[in-house]
């Protein structure tokens, strides 16, 4: 039985709407884009599900912290890398220490400024990263996660 490939799923869309929370999201996308220099503003593990979308887990700043939910991620928002070396094993054993916890504004802020990360808290990049079994996830954007993921993919790491 062949294990079912996770992917790092990768937001390069723009929140629609023009109520309050919507102009805040794509204000706060587009400055994590400029920072980080790069497409990209948000990062998830998506596992497959059987009867169509994603389950999908990360530190979402619109959700308050680790979460997973089940998301659709249409092709004009998201793009998906498949990881070749992330497991469901890997998967859970960051879930289980991560879950619940807040969102660390520090920390994805600190990825610029290479500032360390709380340890009680995560951000999206981290948690991908730990996933992905990159060590001191703290030091990753969303973009930079997708250059490793995108090599990888490609056979080039």
């Amino acid at each position: 039985m062949t294990q079912k490939k996770l992917y790092l799923a990768l937001y390069k869309g723009n929140r629609e709407g023009w109520g309050i929370a919507s102009i805040k999201a794509r204000i706060g996308d587009w400055i994590t884009r400029k920072i980080t220099r790069g497409i990209y503003s948000h990062c998830e593990i998506a596992d497959p599900c059987a009867n169509g979308g994603y389950l999908c887990y990360s530190s979402s700043i619109r959700d308050g912290g680790v979460r997973v939910k089940k998301m659709d991620l249409p092709s004009e928002k998201w793009d998906l890398i498949p990881l070749h070396d992330a497991t469901r094993a890997d998967l859970d054993r960051v879930w289980q220490r991560a879950q619940g916890k807040r969102y660390d504004w520090a920390g994805a802020i600190g990825t610029v400024l290479k500032i360390r990360q709380r340890p009680d808290k995560w951000f999206c990049s981290e948690f991908c990263a730990a996933v992905m079994g990159i060590p001191d996830g703290w030091r990753f954007s969303p973009n930079d996660l997708a250059a490793v993921a995108s090599a990888k993919s490609a056979g080039k790491m």
